[in-house]
């Protein structure tokens, strides 16, 4: 009878912490995989529930805009790129920056050797392929900063709308696309372009590197308390996520394939990608760096005539919650 009872108690006591967790809804930038491995981890291995929190993970694709996500209130928290969240708050969306688990940034260009590309002066007169939904604005702040044109000519690159794969460079329709360190590079390697047939120009190396995957919420919700003690123990246990994910690379890459549901993703790429995306998470704490911050903005301000923000932006992002989280 007191085992009964004790198991009958146990059961409550479980169900009660249950209805006490409070609903957060992240949405990711992308689909399901290895870039977002710190919040599938956070969920797999129970951090968010001993933070009382019941976290709902929505997948993006080629059709899911964050910040339309967010502004139209279907995501608590979104994951995006700051050079598209200071745009979308320089129009009127106000997002702010919370926290930035990603220190560093894995964009570059790749392009084929063949085309005769060796160095930033030599786009002149190519084709790039560019991805756009927000993620155009680095490209056009490099272009911009290097003084070529993005309207086609000798003197210019023509920008081709790229899709989100890497079809342009395959069958040579660009010099160049835009890839991911963790992803895209890849994908023209598994397609059989040799390393050594390829050029590649890391935005972090040209001194023109954005800050990607930060996450952002509304700056109105961050006056609620309720909201920010959420946020704080979302972005604690988050952070508890990444730094499992960089020190356990392959176990995180298979707990992402777990929570797949497309089945697209495969061991290899998930591997290789999650061992990527951590030199990328390294050294962060989950705290904004000031400096990078300042570095993003100055990239962006420096557009020419055409900037993809017009003015130094105020309050877009604080440490009002990382300040707490990482007590």
């Amino acid at each position: 009878m007191k085992k009964l009872l004790t198991s009958v108690l146990a059961a409550g006591l479980l169900a009660t912490a249950a209805e006490a967790a409070d609903d957060v809804s992240l949405q990711l930038k992308w689909v399901t995989q290895a870039q977002f491995a710190g919040y599938y981890v956070a969920k797999d291995k129970g951090f968010y529930d001993e933070e009382g929190l019941n976290v709902t993970i929505l997948p993006g694709g080629p059709d899911i805009a964050p910040t339309q996500v967010v502004a139209g209130g279907g995501a608590d928290v979104v994951i995006d790129w700051m050079p598209s969240a200071l745009a979308a708050r320089e129009k009127g969306l106000p997002l702010v920056n919370i926290a930035q688990p990603f220190k560093s940034s894995g964009m570059m260009l790749t392009c084929l050797k063949e085309t005769g590309v060796a160095s930033p002066e030599d786009f002149k007169g190519k084709t790039l392929g560019v991805w756009f939904f927000g993620n155009e604005y680095p490209f056009l702040s490099w272009m911009a900063h290097l003084g070529i044109p993005t309207t086609g000519g000798a003197d210019g690159v023509e920008v081709l709308k790229q899709g989100f794969n890497v079809d342009p460079l395959l069958q040579k329709q660009a010099a160049c696309i835009s890839t991911m360190t963790y992803n895209e590079y890849w994908q023209v390697i598994d397609a059989g372009i040799a390393p050594e047939d390829l050029v590649t120009f890391k935005y972090e190396d040209e001194g023109v590197a954005t800050l990607e995957d930060g996450l952002y919420v509304l700056e109105e919700k961050l006056t609620d308390p309720a909201f920010e003690d959420k946020m704080v123990r979302f972005v604690r246990a988050s952070m508890k996520g990444w730094k499992w994910a960089e020190e356990n690379p392959d176990d995180a890459a298979m707990i992402v394939l777990d929570n797949d549901e497309t089945g697209a993703q495969t061991e290899t790429h998930q591997k290789r990608m999650m061992g990527e995306v951590a030199k990328l998470t390294a050294g962060s704490n989950g705290a904004l760096d000031p400096a990078d911050y300042e570095r993003t903005v100055a990239t962006l301000l420096g557009g020419g005539s055409d900037p993809v923000i017009t003015k130094a932006p105020e309050g877009a992002w604080t440490h009002q919650i990382t300040d707490k989280a990482l007590e």
